[in-house]
């Protein structure tokens, strides 16, 4: 066989199905659509969900993708074996209710033996013990020997998920030799050892499983398989680790060049390399799909593979940020098949870089508390760090357990690793608990039982429509009929309505006839092609069958689209002006206003806001004309149309065009020429997540409306300065430099007052040892006054413990100071004032030297004062 690369295997894949009648579609986004069971692809059939449950009708009946994965559940794995990783690719070839075993097994088997030329002698399969279909198109089609066919268990080879469509299943082994074998007698298909490897599981969907545990045959099965990329590739090219293909290979190398090590020359460093070299992949590839690093979601999967890519990287002595300059070579390797990465280098680069930063100063904070634990461990006359704590400083601060270790080693001290490994294992269950079993994958609605519905939607060309009555829905209940009062959801066999999608909320109107009225308020799609119009009958009965009328707001849509343009216009002006990173990562377009959020990781300035305003608004009053094409979706793309990566476009797509300013893929409606937007106004720009900006504004009337609010403010402003309208600004700017005169004054008072106060407490201060102690009740202060307070006591008495409190909004605010000679006596403020917010029934601590707190109830804090006093006493009166 060739020694194929992964770049060559992946197309030869594609190009063989796409020759057996599938639809080569691209993957889809690592960001599931509107599927909350999952947080990221992992799998190639899952975002193909809606075509195997019939919720969205497919391209095409047989389709071949080459799908990105993330999975994280064996991340603590990754680097330290040979084939685990983050990120792969799936390859796969998918039926949806068209061939089935007789087509997939022989054009698998023709696939592997006669385009990659994998040697038939080291074949094997498996099929599903009671699947004799399976085996007799192995045995009698293909020719494959029957020694060489493994019948094996439901737990091996039926695939299953709760109730729903299920099927047995069937995967083909590649035989590395006895060498790589484990030896033993037994030694074979489904061995853990690494001489079998499977590449390939074809899997046959013909079963309904029901809740009493009944298997139902489907009318029609499906085929769903998948190969891993990453898996056949190590076959190709003969080698035992994922890290040794070339693609990967390539990675590896530029990394340890980086760090100065040779792959394969220290196995410490070799996990290094291969955490970087997987976790680099894919987050390139989530940053790629609009994933930000953040504390929660796919965000903090992001955030957490990245920053553990940037610990190993310090473990080779990476200490500078060196993740983004990586991604050049990622992309230099991925781009042929995912050219959208070479638009998107610069931003992928510049997110990972401002993460790597931050990472830094997180890294140098548990540094920082490191060295409080370890400064605890010395005075207390221990030498092992709790479990707990490393734990925290690893899942709170992302520290390296191997740098706790190295740095407590330094100091001849060790951590308690039996228990930092409880810890780990706490938050292991905690993570599989909280994951959610995707039994979602097959679930059914009332709407997935009204298989053979369709809506044909005429809205683009018309407001209004006669149609039948195909269903009605009350309660969640299919009914027959609905009568005045009741609340319905109703499927026409033709619509005007816009169905909500793409960010363009649905259409408002009436279903109507002389019998009865209905009055819309929400149009959404339902499993498949069904255009659901959610409604309140006002008058009459509606019934199934029933001839209608089906009319939209005119008014209503018509500010929507106008919304809708001008989405479009503002996505091509700040590409222009802010730069080809921006791209789209959510809209929501309504009659009363628009909201564009977009990739950026930084807030627009006033000017450039101002710009890109003015930008819109020229191209609306340049009256283009706006145009629709329908056309291949290969052809929109050659000629420039925009896609949204997140979203799923079939062969034929639809491309809205503002001349050759605006080109994007779009299903929503939109004005006949932009001079009928009218006026384009940007209310406000905001940040909504980490490298995600939103811009919301408005159009049309609502435009002027929001214009004449503003005019009637500076009218109201004016009136209350007693000035006209153009002297507003000056009399506002001799306003603020009164009050900063008044402020000035006040301080210089407050300093007068502090003061006095310093010397007034410290006369009163008592005498331990040689150490003064104060407590006082200060409610002429804040809690940031009675610091700058201790910090001038302690300046003036030089040795003290200083414990004050002041009472604002219903609590008491305690804090406790110490100077460095009272902590080496033994003083811990942290303790003392943990202590007395607990006399006062509230909670506190901190620092030896600096510490503070809260107490509810008021009536106690001159008894939690006294306790302060009589702790110090106790600890002063034993040096």
């Amino acid at each position: 066989m060739e020694k194929l690369g992964m770049n060559e295997i992946r197309e030869k894949y594609l190009s063989f199905f796409e020759s057996k009648g599938h639809l080569r579609l691209p993957s889809f986004s690592l960001v599931p659509k509107n599927d909350k069971s999952l947080l990221l692809i992992n799998a190639g059939m899952a975002p193909l969900k809606p075509y195997f449950t019939g919720k969205e009708i497919p391209p095409r009946k047989r389709v071949t993708t080459c799908q990105k994965c993330i999975r994280t559940p064996d991340i603590d794995r990754v680097g330290k074996t040979a084939r685990h990783g983050t990120f792969f690719e799936m390859l796969g070839n998918f039926s949806f209710g068209d061939y089935f075993k007789k087509e997939a097994i022989p054009w698998a088997w023709e696939f592997v033996t006669k385009v990659l030329e994998l040697p038939e002698d080291r074949l094997w399969v498996t099929v599903y013990e009671k699947d004799d279909e399976a085996y007799d198109i192995w045995n009698k089609v293909v020719g494959l020997p029957p020694e060489r066919i493994v019948r094996m268990g439901k737990e091996d080879n039926f695939w299953e998920i709760g109730t729903g469509p299920c099927g047995p299943c069937s995967e083909i082994y590649f035989d590395r030799g006895e060498e790589k074998g484990c030896g033993k007698p037994t030694c074979g298909v489904g061995c853990d050892c690494d001489r079998f490897i499977e590449f390939w599981n074809l899997v046959f969907t013909q079963f309904d499983k029901d809740s009493e545990g009944n298997y139902n045959p489907l009318p029609k099965p499906n085929i769903d398989t998948g190969m891993g990329l990453e898996r056949m590739a190590t076959i190709m090219q003969g080698v035992d680790s994922i890290f040794d293909v070339d693609v990967i290979r390539g990675i590896t190398d530029y990394v340890g060049e980086m760090a100065g090590v040779k792959y394969g020359d220290d196995k410490k460093n070799d996990v290094s390399l291969r955490v970087i070299t997987d976790h680099i992949r894919g987050v390139t590839f989530m940053i790629s799909d609009g994933i930000l690093p953040s504390n929660e979601g796919r965000g903090y999967v992001l955030r957490r593979i990245l920053r553990r890519a940037a610990r190993y990287g310090k473990l080779l002595g990476l200490d500078r940020p060196f993740l983004h300059n990586v991604v050049d070579v990622v992309v230099e390797h991925y781009s042929g098949a995912y050219p959208e990465l070479i638009e998107r280098k610069d931003y992928i680069k510049k997110v990972i870089k401002k993460e790597e930063e931050r990472f830094k100063e997180t890294i140098d904070q548990g540094l920082s508390i490191l060295d409080e634990y370890i400064n605890d461990l010395k005075s207390e006359g221990k030498t092992v760090l709790e479990g707990n704590k490393a734990f925290k400083l690893y899942d709170t601060y992302g520290f390296p357990i191997e740098l706790t270790k190295e740095i407590l080693n330094e100091s001849g001290m060790t951590v308690d690793e039996d228990e930092y490994q409880k810890e780990l294992e706490k938050q292991r269950l905690r993570a599989r608990s909280s994951r959610k079993e995707d039994n979602a994958l097959w679930e059914k609605d009332i709407y997935s039982t009204l298989k053979d519905l369709e809506t044909k939607f005429v809205g683009y060309d018309s407001v209004k429509s006669d149609a039948k009555v195909l269903a009605i829905i009350k309660d969640n209940e299919i009914v027959d009929s609905a009568e005045a009062g009741e609340e319905v959801n109703v499927i026409l066999d033709m619509t005007p309505f816009y169905a909500e999608s793409g960010g363009q909320v649905g259409d408002k109107g009436v279903i109507k006839n002389e019998d009865v009225f209905v009055n819309i308020k929400d149009c959404k799609k339902a499993g498949g092609n069904k255009f659901v119009h959610i409604g309140t009958v006002e008058r009459g009965i509606l019934s199934v069958g029933d001839t209608v009328e089906a009319l939209i707001d005119n008014k209503n849509r018509l500010s929507t689209a106008r919304n809708h343009t001008a989405t479009h216009l503002l996505h091509s002006a700040l590409r222009k002006f802010i730069g080809d990173h921006v791209h789209q990562a959510g809209s929501l377009v309504t009659p009363e206003r628009l909201r564009f959020d977009f990739t950026h990781y930084q807030a627009l300035t006033d000017e450039e806001i101002k710009t890109i305003e003015n930008e819109v608004n020229e191209k609306i009053y340049e009256n283009i004309d706006v145009s629709v094409e329908i056309m291949s979706q290969d052809e929109a793309l050659k000629k420039g149309a925009m896609a949204l990566f997140q979203e799923k476009y079939g062969d034929v797509v639809r491309v809205v065009n503002v001349s050759d300013y605006s080109k994007e893929l779009c299903g929503g409606t939109h004005v006949n020429n932009t001079g009928n937007i009218g006026v384009f106004k940007i209310i406000s720009e905001s940040g909504v997540a980490a490298g995600i900006r939103r811009i919301e504004a408005v159009t049309g009337i609502n435009a002027i409306k929001f214009l004449n609010e503003k005019e009637e403010i500076i009218a109201n402003v004016g009136q209350i300065l007693k000035v006209n309208e153009k002297d507003i600004v000056n009399r506002i700017i001799g306003l603020s430099q009164t009050i900063k005169d008044y402020e000035k004054q006040m301080e210089q008072l407050k300093a007068k007052i502090a003061l006095s106060t310093s010397e007034r407490l410290a006369n009163s201060a008592v005498d331990f040892n040689g150490i003064k102690f104060i407590s006082a009740v200060l409610n002429d202060l804040d809690v940031d006054e009675l610091k700058m307070m201790g910090d001038t006591l302690k300046d003036k008495l030089k040795s003290a413990v200083l414990v004050f409190a002041t009472i604002r909004n219903g609590k008491i605010n305690f804090v406790g100071m110490a100077t460095k000679d009272a902590v080496k006596f033994g003083i811990n403020v942290g303790t003392i004032i943990k202590e007395v917010c607990q006399v006062a029934e509230g909670k506190g601590g901190g620092r030896p030297d600096m510490a503070q707190g809260v107490g509810n109830n008021l009536d106690k804090v001159d008894e939690a004062l006294n306790v302060s006093k009589m702790l110090v006493k106790e600890k002063l009166q034993t040096i």
